[in-house]
């Protein structure tokens, strides 16, 4: 029997924030998979290594993680004033699924170096030296996001002395801007509530901030579901119960959100909402053993993503919880001593992160987003080619 020989397809294997991924420009990308459908699909499944039973990722290029099961596709953009189209797709692990319901707003951060080297940015607006500004077109989302990528000698520099909590070591830092951050077309609170009431079964009712804002969130107390906020990976994701309460919780707010019509669905949009659980600001010891204080932080949030407590935050579900955190009444505002009208200190499994966000009320009431600012860095780690068996039948 003749088999088919492997193909291969240009990519770069890139750190963004606290999560990795594959990217691709979309003009290196097979024909069959330039445009969205199954056998793109099937081909950024295959290339992650996914479904995978063994959760392992062994037979591909992911991570067997929510962080690291990551794709990105790039190309120039066509929209006036935007240097790049950015489309992320989340790959399940043990399920033949690519999620395209939200943005990565940690692999953001690795979306303006990408550009400018694959000259997708004009090289009349990348600097001899300085910074170079990227507006991006986040097209899951229909959003901009704008970076600011430090240039040397005219070649990005990825070296530095930033430290985010969640990366093992220092970078450069990039600054990444979301404008008008609330996720979709929706109102930012699409219930019109600061404070929803969800009836779980088997749990009960519990008060929960419903937001559209960088990716559409869930937010609980941690003390409803019995948490005290200061938990790392391992206290919920060896725990199954804990995991299944977290996927009831998520499926009835996602009804609640609009964004599915049964819960039944949540299955196949495990990206999207995240579920979050906050607590005030309290002393613990991170995943990496640095001792996190009290008066350092202004809150503490743990959020799930793709069914598992994530090891750090991703940068989306920051965006938004700095602006839930800035408009008065939700949980993550009721919960947090912030010692900033505008900037908020948050504690997570990994550490600290500190982001900046706008919010103003509009004269019917609702709640609008302006912006959210954050420090995140990227690097490469390889470039050139993966090599997958083809996936046309």
């Amino acid at each position: 029997m003749a088999f088919k020989p492997q193909i291969k397809v240009p990519a770069t294997y890139m750190r963004g924030g606290t999560s990795k991924g594959v990217f691709f420009n979309l003009d290196d990308l097979p024909e069959y998979a330039r445009q969205a459908g199954p056998q793109r699909d099937a081909l950024l499944l295959r290339i992650i290594g996914s479904p995978d039973p063994y959760q392992k990722h062994t037979d591909g290029m992911g991570g067997a993680t929510s962080s690291t099961s990551k794709t990105v596709i790039l190309s120039k953009s066509n929209k006036d004033d935007h240097d790049v189209d950015y489309l992320f797709g989340q790959v399940a692990i043990d399920k033949a699924v690519v999620d395209w319901s939200g943005n990565c707003g940690n692999l953001t951060a690795a979306v303006g170096a990408f550009a400018i080297r694959h000259g997708l940015v004009s090289p009349e607006n990348v600097p001899e030296n300085g910074m170079c500004t990227v507006k991006i077109w986040q097209a899951n989302i229909n959003k901009t996001i704008v970076a600011r990528i430090p240039i040397t000698q005219g070649q990005v520099q990825e070296t530095g002395d930033f430290e985010l909590d969640g990366v093992t070591f220092p970078a450069a830092e990039i600054q990444v801007e979301f404008l008008d951050p609330a996720d979709g077309e929706g109102a930012m609170f699409p219930t019109g509530n600061l404070v929803d009431t969800l009836s779980v079964p088997n749990i009960g009712d519990l008060p929960a901030t419903l937001i559209n804002a960088g990716i559409p969130t869930i937010f609980i107390n941690a003390k409803d579901v019995g948490l005290t906020g200061k938990e790392l990976q391992e206290d919920i994701n060896t725990d199954p119960q804990r995991l299944a309460m977290f996927e009831s919780i998520r499926a009835h707010g996602a009804v609640k959100m609009g964004l599915i019509t049964h819960i039944d669905e949540a299955a196949s949009r495990a990206h999207t909402p995240k579920i979050a659980f906050v607590a005030p600001p309290a002393s613990y010891v991170s995943s990496s053993g640095k001792p996190i204080s009290e008066d350092s932080i202004d809150v503490n949030i743990r959020a799930l993503s793709m069914g598992k407590l994530h090891h750090a935050m991703m940068g989306t579900a920051a965006v938004a919880i700095a602006t839930a955190a800035v408009i008065p009444g939700t949980i993550v505002n009721e919960a947090a001593t912030s010692r900033s009208p505008s900037i908020v200190t948050f504690g997570h499994p990994s550490g600290t992160l500190t982001v900046g966000a706008e919010a103003e009320q509009a004269e019917d009431g609702q709640w609008i987003a302006k912006k959210a600012v954050m420090g995140r860095s990227a690097r490469r780690l390889m470039e050139g080619w993966v090599y997958i068996p083809d996936v046309t039948e």
